[in-house]
């Protein structure tokens, strides 16, 4: 047998052209030809195949101790004596050609197979147009959607945001007979009154309602959602409670969203409770008010102050209704027979009309057990006065205000958006079904 050293230093002694996987590394590191032997496979424990300008000049790894020991490769074929120089190129085997020196044929079916038995040959351009036909290629993964399956979530989400910011206007909600004063009232804080306050407001302005939201929080966050301006100095609801001013001078138009005003809140009306106290009718002050605009609106929403005081009953003597938002956790379940209880006060002394018209729950998580609890113990108590619909624990929701805008227009597609678009459809059909009353 004759061998061809192969110089570590140099890419190899066979020539520039010499194809890559054409033989092995002996014993003693030198390379010998071989075109019978196939290539090792992956992970068996032999050295990878050499590339093209690259040589292994170091012999296989022996076997480890749990790998059995493997035959050693065939006898290299002796090479004719008198070869005395580099093998040429010519003599190599082809690089497409098959390593196991089997002939092959295509069979009928187009796929190319052995003529005597051993390994299908890797098709490729120089057998012709034939190819291999592989079992596995006939099932396609479910792993990985495929377009069809990509598109009808992007689509649903697409739609969902066309309809509720209707840009367009063909999309209306119903129009009550009358106009409806909502108030938004929770003594507990957190529980999502002014963040559904905005995002109902601007539901039912963007299909075709007339809205008007009293901000009565003195923080003046319903406000900062609808981007109206309430820094100090700015007309305000303080100026409507204390020194009379018409409401129309006060309202200011959202920017973006059509038929929906809003009247700001300052620091200044932090005071108004206590100035409130020796001013004559102090409970009906916001009523009147509402009722000398000289526009009627289909929606007036009230968002009150976490608290029961003046201003909530002021509130509360103006609504015809009143909308309580719930936090599906049990501190907001402890203090709602407060509310109820003064809800009850106003409507014996005050305001005979009074109704707790609509119950929300807000800010649900229906991977607790303690939500599902909530809303069992709510809908059971206050039976169809609470919404179907149900407000979840959405980023989405919380991210909006800091951009002055509502989720109904920050992220139209989100599922807090179209929670809060549905609650005001069932708020606007209860409404229409009931003569104006939910």
């Amino acid at each position: 047998m004759h061998e061809f050293g192969v110089s570590r230093e140099t890419e190899s002694s066979l020539g520039p052209g010499w194809p890559s996987g054409v033989g092995h590394v002996g014993p003693a590191g030198a390379y010998t030809l071989d075109q019978g032997v196939p290539s090792p496979r992956v992970g068996s424990g032999h050295l990878p195949q050499a590339s093209a300008g690259q040589v292994y000049g170091t012999p296989a790894p022996k076997p480890g101790p749990e790998e059995p020991r493997r035959s050693p490769a065939p006898a290299p074929r002796s090479a004719p004596p008198a070869v005395s120089s580099p093998v040429p190129v010519s003599a190599a085997p082809a690089p497409s050609a098959p390593t196991s020196g089997v002939p092959i044929a295509p069979t009928s079916d187009g796929a190319v197979a052995p003529t005597s038995g051993g390994p299908v040959a890797p098709a490729g351009p120089s057998f012709g147009p034939a190819s291999v036909t592989l079992d596995a290629d006939e099932h396609v993964s479910r792993e990985t959607p495929g377009q069809d399956e990509d598109d009808p979530p992007l689509a649903m989400e697409a739609l969902r945001a066309v309809q509720i910011l209707n840009p367009s206007g063909e999309i209306t909600m119903p129009r009550p007979d009358h106009p409806r004063v909502l108030c938004v009232a929770n003594q507990k804080g957190g529980v999502g009154k002014t963040t559904t306050t905005v995002n109902l407001a601007v539901a039912l302005a963007l299909h075709g309602n007339r809205v008007l939201v009293v901000d009565l929080d003195p923080q003046g966050n319903a406000s900062t959602g609808l981007n109206v301006p309430h820094h100090a100095g700015v007309p305000d609801v303080y100026d409507c409670l204390i020194d009379n001013v018409p409401l129309s001078e006060v309202a200011q138009p959202v920017e973006g969203i059509p038929n929906l005003y809003c009247v700001p809140a300052t620091i200044d009306l932090a005071g108004a409770e206590i100035e409130l106290v020796s001013v004559v009718a102090r409970e009906s002050r916001l009523a009147r008010a509402i009722a000398a605009h000289p526009e009627k609106f289909d929606y007036v929403f009230i968002d009150c102050p976490p608290s029961l005081g003046l201003l909530t009953v002021n509130a509360l003597c103006a609504a015809q209704e009143v909308l309580i938002p719930i936090q599906c956790e049990y501190y907001a379940l402890e203090g709602l027979n407060q509310l109820i209880n003064n809800i009850n006060l106003v409507r014996q002394h005050l305001n005979p009309t009074l109704d707790v018209s609509t119950i929300l729950l807000t800010m649900y998580d229906r991977r607790t057990r303690l939500a599902d609890a909530v809303e069992q113990d709510v809908r059971n108590h206050f039976g169809t006065k609470v919404l179907n619909a149900v407000i979840p624990r959405n980023v989405r929701v919380s991210e909006a205000p800091s951009y002055g805008q509502s989720v109904m227009t920050y992220d139209p597609g989100s599922r807090g958006a179209t929670s809060y678009f549905e609650a005001a459809l069932e708020i606007a059909m209860r409404g229409v079904s009931t003569g104006g009353t939910a």
